[in-house]
């Protein structure tokens, strides 16, 4: 399929390829929107089973990010990367040497920062190659800890607000206590929210493709394992998915008996009109690249030293955010992906820098 035939493309300033056959560099960079500042986005590695299959997630996540960003409040736009090849396998210093060459080429259009397959360590020697890295400083955290840039507990913390937000907009309630919540992934953000939410007095059921994952979750957080597929339909009021995206279609949605969706994975809404049919269901969405803007909100604050109390009062927005989507989704009876959007394009086409929401 050619790149201009791609429908994702329109709306992109740039895409860019990368290929260094002597580190067996593969890798596509994908600048969506730069009018409230440079292409901030994390770096990808992953076992795609073709070059197509990787531009189309390139460029859905590189839109995403100027949206997140946006809808966050802060001076970046969206960009994404991805290196073509199994992080396990593939992975070497020559390759990730190769991939930062690639980024300095940039001349600064694009900063990278972690995603799936890739550590802080990965970026490290990134960091050799290239200044624009962002997420590798060894700093103290949201909860006073001391870590390597990793934004996972500051992702986690988001979606945290965003539940406690949604479930006060669903449920009435002000607490989570005895609130039964799905979680779809017990990664880096899912097992440190599923901790966020089990000291709230949340009750979990979780599943994971890994069963050691859902086997420690039974054990120290008292945990339902239930089967992958069996997720979407169990008695809960939240679904929280925290690991691919495209859960939400027409296969998942008429399972779901939660009244809550709200979670960190990317692209949740396999189509947008997805959106629409969990509203027609009664079943309350948080738009993802709203819930989940914690990690790039700690990343964006280490630009101008970071300050945790600063980082933690701006990802608590979130909450702020969420209420003003639910508000105006209920006025115009729009599903709230689509509210989000409209609010989104509104800052960005801005071309400045405005306060989050």
């Amino acid at each position: 399929m050619s790149v201009f035939n791609n429908v994702h493309l329109r709306d992109h300033k740039a895409v860019v390829y990368g290929f260094d056959p002597d580190a067996g560099l593969r890798a596509i960079i994908a600048l969506h929107n730069t009018s409230r500042g440079p292409a901030l986005g994390g770096c990808r590695m992953w076992a795609y089973e073709n070059e197509e299959q990787a531009l189309a997630d390139v460029l859905r996540l590189s839109r995403s990010m100027t949206y997140k960003s946006a809808m966050a409040g802060l001076r970046f736009g969206g960009g994404k990367a991805v290196i073509i090849g199994d992080p396990r396998r593939d992975k070497t210093e020559a390759l990730l040497r190769a991939m930062g060459r690639f980024i300095d080429s940039l001349g600064g259009r694009y900063i990278t920062a972690e995603d799936a397959g890739m550590g802080v360590e990965d970026l490290k020697i990134m960091a050799k190659e290239t200044n624009h890295v962002a997420g590798i400083a060894d700093r103290q955290d949201i909860d006073g800890k001391w870590r390597s840039g990793d934004p996972s507990p500051a992702t986690a913390y988001g979606v945290l607000i965003g539940i406690q937000a949604s479930v006060r907009e669903r449920l009435g309630r002000s607490d989570l206590e005895d609130t039964r919540i799905a979680i779809q992934g017990l990664g880096h953000v899912g097992w440190c929210l599923a901790h966020y939410l089990q000291r709230a007095g949340a009750r979990l059921w979780v599943t994971d493709i890994r069963p050691e994952a859902c086997e420690r979750a039974a054990a120290e957080l008292d945990a339902t394992v239930v089967e992958p597929n069996a997720i979407y339909a169990q008695p809960v009021d939240v679904f929280t998915p925290c690991a691919l995206g495209a859960v939400l279609n027409d296969q998942s949605i008429p399972q779901l008996q939660a009244r809550v969706v709200a979670g960190s994975a990317n692209n949740q809404l396999a189509e947008e009109r997805h959106g629409e049919m969990l509203r027609r269901r009664e079943i309350l969405y948080a738009p993802d690249y709203v819930i989940n803007a914690g990690g790039v909100i700690d990343i964006a604050h280490g630009f101008d030293g970071y300050d945790p109390r600063q980082a933690r009062l701006h990802i608590e927005r979130i909450a702020e955010t969420l209420a003003e989507i639910y508000r105006r989704a209920r006025r115009s009876a729009n599903p709230t992906n689509r509210v989000a959007d409209l609010i989104a394009e509104e800052r960005f086409q801005l071309r400045r820098p405005v306060a989050a929401a």
